[in-house]
């Protein structure tokens, strides 16, 4: 090992991670048979599996299209294999959720809006209404702040519960949104509570927050800058992360202390979601829980280590490759090793040996992920890799000490809050962020998965499906989880940063990382919906909620739960949607037995106003030229005034 130079006090990210206990305790590795045989039904995998599917029709109702025929045939072989190679019927889960006593077309107006007063009806349509004219949405801002100083506080809060905050927020605090939870549960709805308070910081302000939170004070040596991706840096026209983005709320770093009453709102919004129902979630950012420049670094550390396992085996970085199934031999390892100058060949096979836990005679990428594991001694040799011509070369980054403080109490309150969740019974949502960030986020998420979710799922991570690289991503947690023995959580989303993440890829210089086209991003979602209902079919340790508000994407899982017999009593498969849209989807499923919840913010009426300008926009670009909500909102209104049955 002559060749590798160790690593001096740089960013240890694994030290710190094992120092607060985020990490996997020892748990052996499932047969190897069995894995390989379940690697190779999983749709995930490249290969050849006797399982077919239709895949949905793209739903064009959301970009204000007529929708299109959604009806597909969807057939499967589900086997299970002996060890003597004999196949036997899987019946492992139990009844089948059947889709014929749900209404698919999700048109059922009186079933859809039984936990809505008259009045709620007619607040629902004026609402939704109003989010079809550009100038109120455009200039929603502006028309609240005249409203507030014509109207005054009292009458100005008055409106706003008799109109948009009313229909879209739950209440401001526990005991308000207590009736609410209450009613919706009594309806087969469960809740995802998020505190949805922001600061509403001018445009210069969140500039200078951003790029101060953003930019080291800790050295580098003289070639570590220029090698670095420069996807994980900081530039001023894109501070403002809440640019381009009309679904997601920031957070923006000032000091510890705010990161530490962010820790505490987060902790009463889990012991709130759990007073106020026995089967509820709360969902984080972890950018509210530290400093964004430890995420930015961990995030380089994370991709440039994968990057170099890519260039081993020969994948080309950026494309959809199947990195489960690339792996290396004893004598690849070492010729790999021998043309990067890293060493002459390792002939000793020291560290080939301890990536190959397993003595199989290849590794694949999560045996190479084991170099960032926060509990294996490598990790001190190999801390940050990076590829520079052709070469592997150590990169530096050194810490402050009050930095190197910040990650540590960073990945505390991480763990406080896991904790906490745990403790009262609560899920915890961790949501998506900027594709710089996300790959420490995703990191995170799965040692606190490795921790916590031994029993049951109580950490779930979110899948954007219009990265690219979505559904490798979420293929490599999922084995990850198999190989370790914890439940796997997952959310599935399309994604909320789409504009903001083209626009600077294309000015930085970087390749793209979403989806070329809307129909690009929908046959991911249902490749990753798809892959994970198998996975879900052949070992029931795994949890996804499918959130979103396209009608065709639950039409998909719901008929694909019934081809693999996963039963909706079984509550492996959660749907989600945002209080105050698409009823009729959430209602409907969740009064035929499926698992559904409503995305439920609360929060003073003020401090809400971010939030609803966003669901403002988000509105109007679902909403614009589609017809059927509002439509069923007042076939159901009429039937109730003309006192129809």
């Amino acid at each position: 090992m002559a060749g590798l130079r160790p690593f001096t006090k740089c960013v240890n990210y694994t030290e710190l991670l094992r120092g607060n206990h985020l990490c996997r305790p020892s748990i052996p590795v499932l047969p190897q048979l069995r894995y390989e045989f379940r690697r190779s039904q999983s749709p995930f995998a490249k290969a050849n599996v006797k399982t077919e599917f239709v895949k949905e029709a793209v739903c064009e109702e959301s970009r204000g299209k007529p929708a299109t025929n959604t009806s597909s045939t969807l057939s499967t072989t589900q086997v299970s294999v002996n060890v003597d190679g004999n196949t036997e019927e899987n019946t492992f889960l139990k009844t089948a959720a059947d889709s014929k006593n749900i209404d698919l077309s999700f048109s059922d107006f009186k079933e859809a809006y039984k936990s809505k007063s008259t009045y709620e009806l007619a607040r629902a349509l004026l609402v939704l209404k109003l989010c079809q004219f550009d100038f109120l949405v455009e200039k929603n801002r502006e028309v609240i702040r005249w409203s507030q100083k014509i109207l005054g506080d009292r009458l100005f809060r008055a409106v706003m519960k008799a109109s948009i905050y009313g229909h879209f927020v739950a209440g401001e605090d526990q005991p308000s949104i207590a009736p609410m939870v209450k009613k919706i549960n009594s309806h087969g709805v469960g809740a995802i509570l998020d505190y949805s308070v922001e600061e509403d910081i001018p445009h210069n302000e969140a500039v200078e927050a951003e790029m101060e939170s953003c930019i080291s004070h800790g050295k580098e040596t003289a070639t570590a800058d220029k090698g670095r991706h420069r996807q994980f840096k900081a530039y001023r026209q894109f501070a403002d992360r809440r640019e381009d983005v009309a679904s997601a709320r920031t957070y923006f770093y000032h000091d510890e202390a705010k990161c530490d009453d962010n820790l505490e709102t987060l902790l009463r919004c889990v012991d709130v979601a759990g007073a106020t129902s026995d089967d509820g979630f709360a969902a984080v950012k972890l950018t509210a829980l530290g400093r964004p420049q430890l995420l930015l670094n961990l995030s380089e550390v994370l991709t440039q280590t994968r990057s170099v396992f890519m260039k081993m085996t020969g994948c080309i970085e950026g494309t959809k490759s199947d990195l489960l199934g690339q792996r290396l031999t004893r004598d690849e390892f070492q010729e790999q090793l021998h043309e990067m100058g890293i060493t002459s060949r390792d002939e000793t096979g020291e560290w080939f040996t301890w990536m190959d836990k397993n003595q199989t005679g290849w590794i694949d990428l999560l045996d190479w992920d084991r170099l960032m594991q926060p509990d294996l001694k490598l990790s001190k040799l190999l801390k940050v890799p990076r590829l520079e011509r052709g070469k592997l070369c150590p990169y530096f980054l050194t810490l402050t000490d009050e930095e190197e403080t910040q990650m540590k109490r960073m990945l505390k309150r991480i763990d406080i809050l896991a904790k906490r969740a745990s403790k009262k019974d609560v899920r915890l949502m961790v949501d998506a962020e900027q594709t710089y960030f996300q790959p420490a986020i995703s990191r995170l998420a799965i040692e606190m998965m490795r921790k916590f979710n031994r029993n049951k799922a109580v950490i779930f991570n979110t899948y954007q499906c219009y990265l690219k690289q979505c559904s490798n991503n979420l293929a490599v947690d999922v084995e990850l989880s198999k190989r370790e023995d914890f439940w796997f959580g997952a959310k599935l989303v399309r994604g909320a940063y789409m504009d903001q993440e083209r626009k600077r890829a294309e000015e930085i210089g970087y390749p793209d990382p979403i989806n070329e086209s809307y129909e690009a991003t929908s046959q991911c979602y249902n490749l990753c919906l798809d892959g994970i209902l198998d996975e879900i079919h052949s070992r029931p340790k795994i949890n996804v909620m499918v959130a979103s508000h396209n009608e065709d994407t639950v039409r998909f899982a719901v008929k694909r739960m019934e081809e693999l017999n996963i039963g909706a009593k079984d509550r492996l498969v959660y749907f989600g949607q945002l209080l105050g849209m698409c009823d009729q989807v959430s209602f409907t499923l969740g009064q035929a037995g499926y698992a559904v919840y409503k995305y439920v913010p609360y929060g003073p009426v003020n401090d809400v106003i971010p939030y609803l300008s966003r669901r403002a926009f988000e509105n109007r670009g679902m909403l614009q030229g589609v017809s059927k909500e509002k439509e069923l909102l007042w076939k159901e209104l009429k039937r109730r005034l003309l006192h129809r049955h």
